[in-house]
């Protein structure tokens, strides 16, 4: 399995911006669909963003297009989430995820062969 580290979390006001990373190691980061996944306090953890292993398609929560961009580096073995126009309702915890799946199919969930980070709080307040 690939390990995976998040960092760039933190608090930052409304209207502001973050940016998240997560870097891998342990396999070939290429052979990976990567995305992120978010949990606020008292809800289930969701899908965010996911990201072919070219990078060449990107998938995002419909409520989510257009503030939050998903990206990776394979030569760095990291993917990023790039958040703007944060709100407080994007406060949770953030996790990278790895997996075998299809990008388009990430939003349904993690596999059993899949890996998930430790993750990173970000916080926004009003």
């Amino acid at each position: 399995q690939v390990q995976l580290v998040e960092s760039g979390g933190g608090l930052v006001q409304a209207g502001g911006s973050l940016r998240l990373s997560c870097a891998a190691s342990g396999r070939t980061f290429g052979d990976y669909t990567m995305g992120w996944f978010r949990q606020a306090p008292g809800k289930e953890r969701e899908f965010v963003a996911a990201v072919t292993w070219r990078g060449d398609s990107t998938y995002y929560q419909d409520s989510l297009k257009g503030r939050f961009i998903i990206s990776r580096d394979n030569a760095k073995n990291t993917v990023f989430l790039q958040m703007n126009s944060l709100k407080p309702e994007d406060t949770a915890v953030y996790y990278c995820a790895a997996d075998f799946s299809r990008a388009a199919d990430l939003r349904f969930g993690v596999s059993s062969r899949g890996s998930w980070g430790q993750g990173t709080q970000v916080t926004v307040s009003s």
